[in-house]
């Protein structure tokens, strides 16, 4: 008993010791931590970003309205094609 104790005891000093971190090769900031932010380079890389999206939704948009406006016009003109067709031959209607 005094073995399997012993392990346990040892088990819990290893889990419950907080480990010491390992060096950094990077030193720690010192500076004001309100100053870091990205700079001009970060601020013009999110605005080409987001002038992109814009000019890439609007050209979504105009692709889209274009291809329903095929569409309804596709539609039109076969309707009137029918319409010529059943005034063209009024027999074909009656059958």
């Amino acid at each position: 008993m005094s073995v399997l104790s012993s392990v346990i005891d040892a088990a819990v000093v290893a889990v419950g010791s907080t480990p010491t971190p390992s060096p950094s090769l990077i030193p720690a900031y010192t500076g004001d931590p309100d100053l870091i932010s990205p700079g001009i380079l970060g601020f013009l890389a999110i605005f080409f970003v987001a002038a992109l999206t814009v000019l890439l939704l609007l050209d979504m948009t105009r692709r889209v309205r274009r291809t329903r406006y095929r569409g309804e016009i596709r539609e039109r003109l076969e309707a009137e094609r029918a319409a010529e067709a059943a005034d063209a031959d009024p027999e074909a209607s009656d059958r």
